[in-house]
């Protein structure tokens, strides 16, 4: 690290449970954050300033007027284009460090396979359970951390999962196909803070997972209820019959 590398982490690095080896360890990184609205907005701002490497941003959607309420990667300056490149202005000029990899179509197959099989860790910021399956598939197959986050109206949740360890559970041990129902923010509404928290929460595990500090999520689902400000946190076991991970 460079004398004004040492200066922009300097508050990172003084913590000595992360110190100049965790922050290194973040500068070598490079996370996939797939979704650029509500929650991947928080969660690649932190990554960006937190100095992780490389960034792959994911989102085939332009901004709309309706997204700046809580897309908060955004500038009303750029609406019509496409999320990753006004996603990209904003993080480049709060950290013009990170390499950040604009991707601005739908990722599918072999396509997402090999993003996913390429980083780190993987962060869903996506609302639509074909995506989320689809991407939890991917990351067990290559043991790919994953950090899944949701937010609708004024309720939360967040769990890790990751394949490193084999007894984690994955996203279908918690949701299965013939029970999930996508509910979007377009349809029921969100409060901007709510996914702003899911997705700030979401970049603080992923700098845990590469930093190798402490405890993650793994092994359970934490429910924010911002109406009440009550947080639950359940565990979250591996499901046996699983199609994704388990036994058969």
């Amino acid at each position: 690290m460079n004398d004004d590398q040492l200066l922009r982490y300097a508050r990172q690095i003084l913590m000595p449970q992360f110190g100049i080896e965790g922050q290194q360890k973040l500068l070598d990184s490079h996370i996939a954050i797939i979704g650029l609205g509500g929650l991947g907005s928080p969660a690649a701002l932190y990554l960006a300033a937190a100095g992780i490497g490389q960034l792959s941003l994911v989102d085939h959607d332009a901004l709309d007027l309706t997204n700046l309420q809580r897309q908060i990667a955004h500038r009303e300056d750029n609406i019509g284009i496409n999320k990753t490149e006004s996603a990209k202005e904003t993080l480049s000029a709060l950290n013009p460090e990170p390499m950040i990899h604009c991707i601005d179509h739908q990722l599918h197959d072999e396509a997402l396979e090999k993003l996913i099989q390429s980083v780190d860790v993987v962060i869903d910021a996506t609302d639509n359970f074909d995506s989320r399956f689809e991407i939890n598939q991917l990351c067990f197959k290559h043991k790919t951390p994953l950090v899944s986050g949701a937010a609708i109206q004024l309720e939360g949740q967040l769990s890790v999962y990751n394949f490193k360890n084999d007894d984690s559970p994955c996203y279908r041990c918690l949701y299965h196909e013939v029970e999930a129902q996508t509910e979007t923010c377009s349809e029921n509404g969100v409060l901007g803070p709510v996914v702003g928290t899911i997705g700030s929460l979401q970049a603080l595990e992923a700098i845990k997972i590469i930093a190798e500090l402490g405890e993650s999520l793994q092994g359970h689902l934490l429910i924010f209820d911002a109406f009440t400000m009550d947080w639950r946190k359940m565990k979250l076991r591996k499901d046996p019959a699983c199609p994704v991970c388990g036994n058969q």
